[in-house]
């Protein structure tokens, strides 16, 4: 029996030392990490990985169920997995032991998972109406332009006005691709 540690944040920017610190302290041989979205391909590799590593009676050990995934049937899926391995799945927090087999215990789970659930859902649909919220009050979201509205005119003359110059020579001259030339003169 080993115990084996699964950590992930969701962007580049969070930090998974407090993760890492907690499962090491916990006593795992090897863990298991990575930043990437709890919805990604990346996730699932990094959790087939896991599955595929673990033996006949290890222990996966995570800080809290929601790090093993975004969706309820995502979660679900994984700890059907490690069960197929006749490996168990704890949470550090203490929340979850799928070691117990009891009825409630199985129930508790599904309660947990449908909360984690609902917790993503609820943040989706408030990051969502906060933008949309900005959006409407003005704020503009993404990159800034590399071109300001003088460049863009300019372009716009250049292409338009027959001075022989294509899309190419364009996006040379300005230093942006030829996608961006084209959706500057086409508006």
């Amino acid at each position: 029996m080993a115990l084996i540690g699964f950590a992930r944040v969701s962007t580049r920017e969070q930090d998974l030392s407090y993760q890492l610190k907690a499962l090491k302290e916990a006593g795992c041989s090897k863990i298991f990490h990575g930043k990437q979205s709890g919805a990604s391909r990346e996730n699932e590799a990094k959790l087939s990985e896991l599955v595929n590593y673990i033996r006949d009676g290890d222990i996966v050990l995570v800080t809290k169920l929601d790090r093993l995934g975004r969706s309820l049937k995502s979660i679900l899926k994984t700890i059907d997995a490690i069960h197929s391995e006749n490996a168990s799945l704890k949470t550090l927090d203490g929340a979850i032991d799928t070691s117990n087999e009891s009825p409630f215990a199985k129930a508790q789970l599904s309660l947990i998972g449908t909360f984690s659930q609902l917790e993503r859902d609820l943040i989706v649909s408030r990051t969502s109406e906060g933008r949309e919220r900005a959006k409407s009050e003005g704020v503009r979201f993404g990159r800034p332009s590399k071109l300001d509205e003088k460049t863009k005119s300019e372009i716009k003359k250049l292409f338009n006005n027959g001075y022989g110059m294509s899309k190419n020579l364009l996006s040379k001259k300005f230093g942006v691709s030829r996608m961006t030339i084209g959706r500057i003169v086409s508006s």
